[in-house]
């Protein structure tokens, strides 16, 4: 059998833990791969019992779990005190949710399991503990680092054939025009490029940039970040043999028939990005990162503190989170 997918567990007080427990109790029909959570075990037990879900849950290493993951939950258990309190947050839970995605990392790294999905985390409540990264994905290239500066980390939003960039993720939008460079323009599209073949096996990606202005900037009468910098790195990336256009105007570029005629479309900011996948797909996105040596995918979504607990959270998007990391690393190690 496999090696496993890891699963850090997550927000405790989120929905997180309802979905991995909902997801495991419905492996068979749905043909799951073998995963196993990184996360304490008790809680874990806690909240199935609230949800009144019946499931087995067994301490292991990751090496046992896809060995056990037919008849009990697999758990790589993570100390540390966890309530099981839906809606209210503990600072003190923030260290295990913490240590649980570094141990989640440093397995998939060590080849004891073959890619990570994350459950949605609260960064408020991670502060706390001590967190002190912008969000999940910047902590995950840090986490890649080993001890040097950290790769570029790309988010992805997918939902089937339509899947979004940003460029800039998790800052404020009057820091985003200094942040669009021709740099950073050209290592996005390699690096989304790279993925689309290796992770996705697209032969040959097709790329679109969207401009930062509206409508493109209209030949720079309503800005010139597109004369100046997105042109020039389009037309060097168009050189290097990668198929690239833009900038074009985002405000028609995602719409889904057009947007459908690209691979991946990038966009200058976060929500320039993440509003369209939303709209679309809203709880069945997911949430992949490129440009790490890691395969991480994640729900497209939050903590959802009105529903943890409840047992109403939808599960597509978590569930779309692990079959596109069984995808992607099928693909890698083919």
């Amino acid at each position: 059998m496999g090696k496993p997918l890891a699963i850090s567990m997550g927000e405790p007080a989120g929905i997180g833990p309802d979905l991995i427990l909902a997801a495991y109790a419905a492996r068979a029909e749905l043909a799951l791969p073998p995963f196993c959570v990184f996360g304490n075990t008790e809680f874990l037990a806690q909240r199935a019992r609230r949800l009144g879900i019946d499931i087995p849950l067994a301490s292991v290493s990751p090496d046992e779990a896809s060995s056990r993951f037919d008849t009990t939950l697999p758990v790589v258990e993570v100390g540390g005190p966890v309530p099981d309190t839906p809606g209210e947050i503990d600072p003190l839970a923030g260290r295990t949710v913490i240590a649980a995605i570094e141990r989640a990392v440093a397995a998939v790294r060590t080849g004891s399991c073959r890619g990570l999905v994350t459950a949605p985390i609260h960064k408020a409540a991670l502060y706390h503990a001590g967190f002190t990264h912008p969000g999940h994905t910047e902590f995950l290239a840090a986490l890649c680092a080993d001890g040097g500066a950290p790769r570029r980390p790309v988010m992805m939003l997918a939902h089937e054939g339509l899947r979004a960039v940003p460029l800039t993720i998790h800052v404020p939008l009057l820091e985003v025009p200094r942040l669009v460079t021709g740099q950073a323009v050209i290592e996005t599209v390699r690096i989304v490029h790279h993925d689309l073949k290796h992770r996705f096996g697209i032969a040959a990606p097709r790329i679109a940039l969207a401009g930062l202005n509206p409508h493109a900037g209209e030949s720079g009468s309503i800005g010139r970040e597109e004369i100046d910098i997105i042109a020039p790195a389009v037309a060097q990336l168009a050189a290097e043999g990668i198929d690239v256009v833009g900038p074009l105007p985002g405000d028609t570029l995602f719409y889904p028939p057009h947007w459908r005629t690209y691979d991946a479309v990038i966009a200058m900011y976060h929500d320039q990005a993440l509003i369209p996948i939303k709209t679309v797909a809203f709880d069945e996105a997911v949430n992949v990162t490129l440009g790490l040596p890691i395969v991480r995918t994640s729900p497209d979504h939050g903590t959802a503190f009105d529903l943890a607990g409840t047992g109403r959270a939808s599960p597509k998007s978590f569930l779309a989170a692990i079959r596109m990391a069984d995808a992607m690393t099928r693909e890698r190690d083919a």
